[in-house]
């Protein structure tokens, strides 16, 4: 059997169940055009026991693979969860949890003034994607443009997708062996060191390294990232938060933890 018909048929085998079509916050525009993710869309099964095993793993749980491994027993489409750019991962993932357990997701909020603790329910289905401007923006591409404001230097980078952030993990691990522990992390430099692919135009990795390191200023730094979060496709997870002690009133963001794809953990 080809490889080809195995992936097929592994697709045939999920479609015994029934399945959802998920839209992007990318809306696939920033895919190549031939990429199944140009569509804006992924088809999704509904959870089954077998995915409660992979939940349960404790190889996969401690690999720090799980929810990788969830999405990709999930994805009826011809993709793996690798392909996806984070904004879209993030999604997948909120759409996994309610296809899984519903939509309702109990959460505990301290609240940030009197530090009482506040019990939440988030209809998740009420959560929007990011509105962009996709107009100004180059279909197929994952390459923008930023001028830095102060060095005036014209920096091209790219969306960070699960692939690249791997890579990212698996340098930050690296370095994290040589790194005195009392010294500053590399995260912020690391991160912009995978993201920017070129300088003024120049797009040789030791040049790019070499500026981020010695000649990025502190205000373009915070510039660069504001844009970048700006561009970035994601699921708009902001929530109003009132505090039932206190009243005191805040713009969170909705927190992930533990409970999210193991509901009723918490007592």
């Amino acid at each position: 059997m080809s490889e080809n018909t195995k992936v097929t048929a592994k697709q045939e085998n999920k479609k015994k169940f029934p399945t959802e079509f998920i839209d992007l916050p990318s809306q696939g525009w920033f895919y190549p055009e031939n990429h199944p993710l140009a569509s804006g869309q992924v088809e999704l099964k509904y959870m089954t026991a077998r995915e409660e095993d992979i939940l349960t793993s404790s190889n996969l749980i401690k690999k720090g693979i799980v929810i990788d491994t969830l999405i990709n027993s999930l994805l009826v489409s011809d993709i793996t969860y690798d392909d996806l750019l984070v904004g879209d991962k993030n999604a997948i993932m909120i759409a996994s949890r309610i296809l899984g357990y519903g939509k309702d997701y109990d959460i505990d909020m301290t609240c940030p003034k009197c530090q009482e603790t506040n019990k939440l329910t988030i209809d998740l289905t009420m959560l929007n994607n990011k509105e962009l401007d996709f107009d100004n923006l180059t279909k197929g591409s994952n390459e923008f443009e930023f001028e830095l404001p102060l060095s005036k230097v014209l920096v091209t980078y790219q969306l960070m997708s699960g692939a690249f952030e791997k890579k990212l993990e698996a340098e930050l691990k690296g370095l994290a062996k040589f790194v005195n522990k009392k010294g500053p992390g590399k995260e912020l430099t690391t991160r912009l060191k995978h993201q920017i692919i070129a300088i003024d135009g120049n797009r040789e990795k030791k040049d790019i390294r070499d500026f981020v390191d010695n000649d990025l200023f502190a205000q373009d730094s915070l510039a660069l990232r504001t844009n970048m979060r700006a561009q970035s496709p994601d699921v708009a997870t902001e929530m109003n938060f009132e505090c039932d002690s206190c009243s005191h009133t805040e713009i969170v963001d909705m927190p992930i933890d533990v409970n999210f794809f193991w509901p009723g953990t918490k007592s």
